[in-house]
């Protein structure tokens, strides 16, 4: 009785913490800055859309959003079809060498982003791809590219051999196993693990921050930056432009939990 007592307790205080700072962000952008200030958690007293066409209209966000879209869904897509390479080898691989190399990825996980700040603002800057899109995919790349493999890896080597072992008898090579037999189970993964990286490179500001200085090239935390003053802050405004750059997580994850389902049931063994 007290363990579902403090269970329902705790569920209830965690769900509290989440839902007041998203109820205060969705209320805010119907709100004016003053009843922002004066009531954050009561409901608009005149529910208008006039933060949503002050947004639009000004045309500031619309370049970022591009910019945002195309880095984040770029770095997602190649570091997946990395991955997932690189994650078969090491979990089919019989020899020494497959563990070195996943000692070898997973020891960039042990390392901290912000080391190494400089030495990639001083290589990016000669080989000019400083304020570029460019330069921000490889940058998502090569940081996300250690805990992708972590993850797929684990995936893999949890798959039946005998699967692999069949496929091999009726002469199938490695590149058509990895595409025919390892890729359709291993859905599941792709797709959570791609939620996860999608929401990483969404949400990046350090690097777009050190590397973007040209405002045709800023992505959307870049621009959020910008509804901040040093004495006075549009919170309506700011509000207004968490809540549009929220949606594409959202329909991210509506898309990769329905192939979820479609991944499991094609993934799914027959006896």
């Amino acid at each position: 009785m007290l363990y579902k007592s403090t269970k329902n307790f705790l569920l209830t205080a965690f769900a509290l913490i989440v839902l007041i700072p998203c109820s205060i962000v969705v209320l805010g952008t119907f709100k004016t800055d003053a009843e922002i200030y004066s009531t954050p958690l009561a409901l608009p007293k005149n529910w208008t859309l006039d933060n949503f066409r002050t947004l639009f209209d000004s045309g500031g966000l619309i370049t970022p959003f591009k910019n945002s879209v195309i880095v984040s869904i770029s770095s997602v897509f190649i570091t997946l079809l990395l991955a997932s390479m690189a994650a078969y080898a090491i979990a089919r691989s019989v020899t020494i060498s497959g563990k070195v190399l996943f000692f070898l990825f997973t020891l960039g996980l042990a390392i901290p982003g912000q080391v190494n700040i400089i030495p990639i603002y001083v290589l990016f800057v000669k080989l000019h791809l400083n304020n570029s899109l460019i330069g921000l995919v490889l940058v998502n790349i090569a940081l996300t590219l250690p805990i992708s493999i972590f993850i797929l890896s684990a995936f893999f080597k949890d798959l039946s051999k005998e699967m692999f072992e069949a496929a091999s008898i009726d002469g199938a090579g490695h590149w058509r196993i990895f595409r025919s037999v390892a890729l359709p189970l291993c859905r599941p993964a792709m797709g959570a693990t791609g939620i996860f990286l999608f929401v990483i490179c969404w949400n990046d500001l350090l690097y777009p921050l050190m590397l973007i200085s040209e405002l045709s090239k800023k992505t959307l935390p870049l621009i959020l930056i910008d509804y901040r003053g040093e004495y006075f802050s549009s919170f309506s405004m700011l509000f207004t432009a968490i809540f549009v750059a929220s949606i594409p997580m959202v329909i991210m994850y509506l898309f990769f939990q329905r192939s979820f389902i479609a991944g499991i049931t094609a993934g799914a063994v027959k006896g």
